[in-house]
């Protein structure tokens, strides 16, 4: 299928951007990588009169306070990522194929807020925080605060995402990222994405549990994430957390990909898998 026509635009700068994207309102539509928004246009499920090319605007192209453009290759492969958000890494490899990582954006992929998203995920469990602009004003806003439902987002027709800030990696911290598809690069049936943070004697003083493909949206197991802080953590605390988030803090429904059942049991495995994996980490 082809796109409904539209009117395109590449403005040269941030600025032009922000003029275009007001002038604009709800008919536009910003186009960083496309992996998303072009396939959604071809089968007419989005249909916005015009299209605001950011790919010229070497301003959101950056390194670890990353721009918002910035390839999800370029940031899978960068020694910087690699050694203060190895999380991010380990992810990568996770989402579709390289040739789609290739062009897709690392901005995009938050700004499009698939429920089952790997990036979105990881923006959580992580603290991340996203610089939003706009025609004379710009703020920032949390990864929590930031995903307000599927493919939903608090940005507004004429905002702009320029950068995502990933905070510096805590002492004695350990990540994981784990999930269950049925091949690789294909539609993630169940993930979650863990970071916990221990003190100078081994008791966890952080703990991030985000789970994806459970719900509307990618969420944070708040609940189970508080029976872990202040104690030392083991394979009876992560069961108990696990089970909690399955049987409390998710609500995945049934659809072609999976039943109710089968992502309740998978979440329970894969967070279960998740924090000893960054336990063993942290302890390292």
């Amino acid at each position: 299928m082809k796109p409904a026509s539209f009117d395109y635009y590449a403005p040269a700068s941030v600025d032009e951007a922000l003029d275009k994207l007001a002038e604009l309102g709800y008919s536009g539509k910003v186009l960083a990588g496309g992996q998303s928004l072009i396939p959604a246009m071809n089968f007419r499920m989005a249909q916005p009169q015009a299209l605001v090319d950011i790919n010229n605007l070497k301003e959101l192209d950056g390194s670890l306070r990353i721009g918002a453009i910035t390839r999800d290759s370029d940031v899978e492969n960068h020694p910087l990522v690699k050694d203060r958000a190895s999380l991010i890494c380990q992810t990568m490899p996770h989402i579709a194929h390289p040739a789609i990582r290739n062009r897709g954006t690392f901005g995009g992929a938050m700004a499009h807020a698939d429920p089952a998203g790997q990036l979105p995920c990881v923006s959580l469990a992580l603290g991340m925080r996203f610089l939003i602009r706009k025609k004379g004003s710009e703020r920032w806003v949390t990864a929590d605060d930031f995903y307000l439902g599927p493919f939903m987002t608090v940005i507004e027709p004429d905002d702009l995402l320029v950068e995502v800030a990933i905070p510096a990696p805590l002492t004695h911290s350990g990540t994981s990222y784990q999930q269950v598809s049925r091949q690789q690069g294909s539609q993630v049936q169940v993930g979650t994405a863990v970071m916990i943070a221990l003190d100078d004697s081994g008791v966890c003083k952080v703990a991030n549990i985000a789970v994806l493909g459970v719900g509307e949206r990618t969420l944070l197991a708040k609940e189970a994430a508080a029976q872990l802080v202040g104690h030392v953590l083991s394979d009876s605390a992560f069961t108990s957390a696990s089970e909690f988030v399955a049987g409390h803090e998710i609500d995945p429904g049934s659809d072609i990909h999976a039943t109710q059942e089968y992502r309740e049991h998978v979440t329970q495995v894969l967070v279960k898998r998740a924090l000893s994996e960054a336990l063993q980490q942290a302890r390292r």
